[in-house]
């Protein structure tokens, strides 16, 4: 029977899916014409730009990519188009704050102000944080599960999630990295590589959470569970790639399959008598907590700390905790094994 705790979470986190508000200050007409006319000359008012200026052969060709032309020419128009948005934001903020107006999103991100060049200094060092307890984490799964723990006599770990724990930390890896290159300077093909990170980071954990709670160890199962789940994970990132970068929907995906994830994990730990449920609790919970800041947004104080900062900030001793969790599964499993070889616990 599920104790209170998890009740209490579904009631929460079920009042989370809403319907989120697309960016306004990249429509404002001001600001368009700035951005356009900056891009066109190099220059914003007397500041110019040396990226803005191509010579005749370096020929642009449209690609959702941006791979079919030299990767330096690449990098090129999107520090110009970078540096234009960026000064073309900020004077539109100072006349709308004369105007006593709020400041507006652009482009599905709140005007941040550059430090030593670096476009969100805040989540990008809480970002590099988090990079480095996953990598701590996973090294640290790694050495017990082959140092540590008793192996088979194939030299196999007991664990039979051993090898999806070990992707999970490879995509952790993956996702933490460009979310730290991203917040550093904006770049459209960052940006992809960003948003399609986390949307495979957040599918596959909620893959994990299913065959973990489950206990799923049959091989064909592990696959005929997860493929639905990972065709519309790839048709998600085909869309946003081929199609548009649509920020709504994006959010909307990835705030669903969080839900689900944490909703899973939430009722198996209720239900569950595993040793170490209480840090698996106390994760979900927070996780939770986390990403009610990423849904209820609020704009930067002193431009430059905001609630993506914060929620980069929450996560890194719970990343901690969370590897701590893995390892004492790996632990658990693993002596249940030995205690009944003939049966899979």
């Amino acid at each position: 029977m599920l104790n209170s705790y998890t009740i209490a979470f579904i009631l929460v986190f079920s009042s989370f899916i809403v319907i989120l508000n697309a960016s306004a200050g990249d429509v404002d007409p001001h600001y368009r014409s700035c951005v356009k006319q900056c891009e066109e000359t190099g220059c914003f008012k007397d500041k110019c730009f040396p990226n803005c200026k191509f010579s005749s052969d370096e020929v642009t060709i449209h690609h959702p990519w941006g791979m079919l032309e030299p990767l330096y020419v690449h990098w090129k128009k999107g520090d110009c188009q970078n540096d234009c948005q960026y000064y073309c934001m900020f004077d539109r903020e100072k006349e709308r704050e004369l105007l006593n107006k709020g400041p507006e999103k652009y482009h599905s991100k709140w005007p941040f102000k550059r430090t030593y060049g670096i476009q969100e200094p805040a989540s990008m060092a809480f970002s590099a944080l988090n990079l480095a307890l996953h990598f701590h984490g996973w090294m640290s799964f790694f050495t017990l599960l082959y140092n540590k723990l008793p192996l088979k006599a194939s030299k196999r770990p007991y664990y039979e999630y051993a090898s999806l724990w070990h992707v999970y930390g490879l995509l952790s890896l993956n996702s933490w990295f460009w979310s730290t290159i991203f917040h550093s300077r904006y770049c459209e093909l960052i940006e992809r590589l960003d948003n399609f990170s986390t949307v495979a980071l957040l599918g596959y954990s909620f893959i994990m959470a299913i065959l973990r709670s489950f206990n799923v160890k049959d091989e064909a199962t592990r696959v005929m569970i997860p493929a639905p789940l990972i065709s519309f994970v790839i048709t998600h990132i085909m869309y946003l790639n081929s199609f548009k970068l649509d920020y709504e929907w994006n959010m909307k995906v990835c705030v669903l399959m969080t839900i689900a994830q944490l909703a899973t994990w939430a009722i198996w730990s209720g239900v569950s008598h595993h040793p170490s449920r209480w840090k698996l609790r106390f994760v979900v919970f927070i996780s939770g907590l986390a990403m009610s800041l990423k849904i209820y947004d609020f704009p930067p104080y002193k431009g430059l700390l905001d609630a993506q900062a914060l929620r980069n900030a929450i996560t890194i001793p719970l990343t901690y905790l969370w590897w701590s969790f893995i390892r004492d599964d790996a632990a658990f499993l693993t002596s249940n094994r030995l205690k009944n070889p003939m049966k899979s616990k």
